[in-house]
């Protein structure tokens, strides 16, 4: 299984994913804490969780996770107090922030792609001189993207099944939360049966052409 295994193409790809892996998932976490607390909960402003300093939300099994699978990975979760925030939907408010700005991310690196595409072709600029630029930028969109859909699974205790869980009745709602415990279990099954890259490669390459039609580009996964 290991014929056409790369280590230097793997370590260079590893090495150039990292930093817009950690500015994804820093951006992610802070933004549920930002949503919190302007709904009227400090929690995780008082842990020192609103900093876009990634150490304070690296966790380094998720790092690891990414580095492997260059499909997902994730972030130490953000402190939330539910019962603090001043809305009737604020749960799905908050859960939604994180995905919303890994989109909004995803999308202002595209802008950047196309940034750098324009300088290469009007001002015969080098590509190759931007290259290292090109493929964090590259791997910023790609893996913003596939943050947000992964954390839109309607998993417990993941960002879209806590939006379905807050329009649920209570006793739904009790129910669908208890499901939490099994989160593990489904997560490795979905990722070893290479289900979650069926679920999660379709949705990113749809949002790609989206990207690539309203900015004039040609992103692909082909890449990674």
């Amino acid at each position: 299984m290991f014929e056409h295994f790369n280590l230097s193409d793997f370590m260079i790809k590893a090495a150039l994913s990292v930093v817009p892996f950690m500015f994804a998932v820093t951006i992610h976490e802070v933004m549920h804490g930002y949503a919190a607390y302007k709904l009227g909960d400090n929690t995780a402003k008082n842990a020192g969780r609103l900093t876009l300093n990634p150490i304070a939300h690296i966790d380094p099994v998720g790092l690891l996770v990414l580095l492997l699978t260059r499909i997902i990975g994730w972030a130490k979760p953000v402190p939330v107090n539910y019962y603090n925030l001043r809305h009737k939907y604020g749960v799905a408010i908050v859960s939604a922030a994180g995905p919303l700005a890994n989109l909004i991310t995803a999308f202002l690196s595209a802008v950047v792609l196309k940034i750098l595409d324009f300088a290469d072709v009007n001002f015969n600029i080098p590509i190759d001189i931007f290259k290292p630029l090109y493929i964090m930028t590259f791997y910023s969109v790609v893996i913003n993207i596939a943050l947000c859909i992964f954390n839109l699974l309607p998993i417990m205790p993941m960002d879209g099944a806590r939006i379905i869980w807050n329009f649920l009745p209570r006793d739904k709602a009790a129910k669908y939360e208890a499901t939490e415990k099994y989160y593990f279990l489904i997560i490795l099954v979905l990722i070893f049966t290479n289900v979650m890259q069926y679920i999660i490669s379709p949705i990113r390459i749809f949002i790609l052409k989206i990207f690539n039609a309203i900015l004039n580009l040609n992103i692909t996964t082909g890449f990674m």
